[in-house]
Parts: C-alpha cells; sequence; structure tokens
C-alpha cells in the first residue's frame, strides 16, 4: 500500500526526450553498497528511455589524477588524452568526481540570488539529464532554486529510519522540497515487504509530525527490473529542468503537494 502504482509514470514511455537539461538529486547516506548499486541501475534505465545521463558523485573526491568537477570550474587545463576514473560499475555512464565542486558551489549558494547550478549548464548542456548525488548538507543549499523532488534510498532497520530522517530534515530546513523515499527490498520476501513498510510508515508519521509535510515513500525490488525502471520514471516525472534560469518553488511547497504525486496511505 506503500507503493506509489507502477500507472502513475506509464505514460512517460511515449514521451520523447527533450534538448533541455534536466536535473535529478539522490541523496548520499553512507550505505554505499545498496545505494551505488541501486544508483546506477537507475542511471542505467534512465539512458535505455533515452536520455543521456551526467552523474556528479558528491562521494568522489577530485584529484589531479582523476578530475572533476571542481577542475572545470576553476577552468583548469585537462590533460590531453586522460579519461575520467568513472569505476567499473558505471563504466557506461559518464560520472563525475564532484565532492569539492558541489562542496564549493554548495557554500556560496546562499549569497546566490539565483541557483548555483545555472553555472553548470554550459558544461553539460550536451547531456539529457545530470544526476547530482551527495549528502544532503550538501544538496540542500544547492536546491534552494529548484523544481525537482530528491530520492533517499533508506537503510535497513531502524538506523536506516533515523539516517533518512536526518537528511529529509535537511533538505527541508533548506528548500522545503517533498522528497521521495525508497526501501530498497533484497529477497522480496512478505516478511521483508512488510517490515519495509512498517519502517516507512514510521518515517512519514516523523516527517508529518515535526517537519509539517508528508513523504512519498514506496518499496523497490532491487532484482525486479520493472521496479527500478517504475522508480526512475518516477524520478523523470518530477525532475528539474535546467535553462537560463531554473524555476522556484514557493517556500511552502512541503505542504502543497503537486497533483501528479500520490500520497502514500
Amino acid at each position: 500500500m506503500l507503493d506509489l502504482g507502477f500507472h502513475q509514470a506509464a505514460g512517460l514511455h511515449s514521451f520523447t526526450p527533450q534538448a533541455e537539461l534536466r536535473m535529478l538529486a539522490v541523496v548520499s547516506q553512507g550505505n554505499t553498497g545498496s545505494g551505488l548499486e541501486t544508483l546506477w541501475q537507475l542511471c542505467a534505465s534512465l539512458q535505455r528511455l533515452g536520455y543521456p545521463v551526467v552523474v556528479l558523485d558528491g562521494t568522489a573526491q577530485e584529484t589531479d589524477e582523476s578530475p572533476g568537477l571542481l577542475h572545470l570550474l576553476q577552468q583548469a587545463p585537462w590533460n590531453e588524452g586522460a579519461d575520467l576514473n568513472m569505476g567499473a560499475m558505471a563504466s557506461s555512464l559518464a560520472v563525475l568526481p564532484a565532492s569539492r565542486g558541489l562542496l564549493h558551489l554548495s557554500r556560496h549558494a546562499g549569497s546566490a540570488q539565483n541557483s548555483p547550478l545555472e553555472n553548470l549548464l554550459p558544461y553539460f548542456r550536451t547531456y539529457g539529464l545530470m544526476v547530482l548525488h551527495a549528502p544532503a548538507a550538501t544538496l540542500g543549499p544547492l536546491l534552494t532554486h529548484t523544481a525537482t523532488a530528491p530520492l533517499v534510498v533508506m537503510g535497513s532497520g531502524a538506523a536506516g529510519v533515523m539516517t533518512s530522517y536526518k537528511s529529509l530534515k535537511q533538505i527541508a530546513l533548506h528548500t522545503g522540497l517533498p522528497c521521495m523515499v525508497a526501501a530498497l527490498l533484497h529477497s522480496n520476501t512478505t516478511a521483508e515487504r512488510r517490515k519495509a513498510q512498517s519502517q516507512l510508515m514510521t518515517l512519514q508519521a516523523c516527517a508529518e509530525r515535526h517537519l509539517g509535510g508528508p513523504v512519498r515513500t514506496t518499496t523497490i525490488a532491487t532484482q525486479n527490473p520493472q521496479d527500478l525502471q517504475r522508480l526512475a520514471l518516477q524520478l523523470l516525472e518530477n525532475a528539474g529542468t535546467m535553462s537560463r534560469s531554473l524555476t522556484a518553488l514557493p517556500p511552502s511547497n512541503l505542504t502543497g503537494m503537486p497533483a501528479h504525486f500520490v500520497r502514500s496511505h
């Protein structure tokens, strides 16, 4: 019952990718194993839908041997013929180390009248989709002028609920944006699904009580391609669009839910 129905985004199958650069945000919470694997699977699904994806990975630090976002922002010369270190699991995706670069943009976001992400458009306009993957403390200031729904991948147990709540709180304090929380099912048994739904209900109750707004939740069986594609479509439907200026949401958006979202019940 906590799942968002697949039909909610099924119509996106017929969408033709647009020339505009879309932007998604995925919150890193330290669950690097399952969280990163899910990120790569989602990006692969989005690329199959016809959207060339570039990932700005805020969990990977730029170095001279592995240049990334900070080098672009500093306009440092790139070594001729040097390839970005994308990692074995992300070999088919454009993945850019971005820890220091995103942190730099985040620190200067408060004094900017426009979104600091606008500065990235000239570098990545040839892609169809830009995915920001970073901790909530870094993402929060960057998303203040955007209209996107960040994804939080919830870990297992009480610790996963607590960590996810902290991420929701940081995003809400900076932006008021509603997030989507996905609980991963590794075996997809009835017992595991019931446990995940209980944890999501606990997280929803805390968010409604203390953050002033509901949270959209879903369970994703990691071995089920249809589940992963469903989540990818939902993220795509609610991605922000980057142009000369990003559309800002009203500060009270957390309590004014868009009609195309279905609140879990």
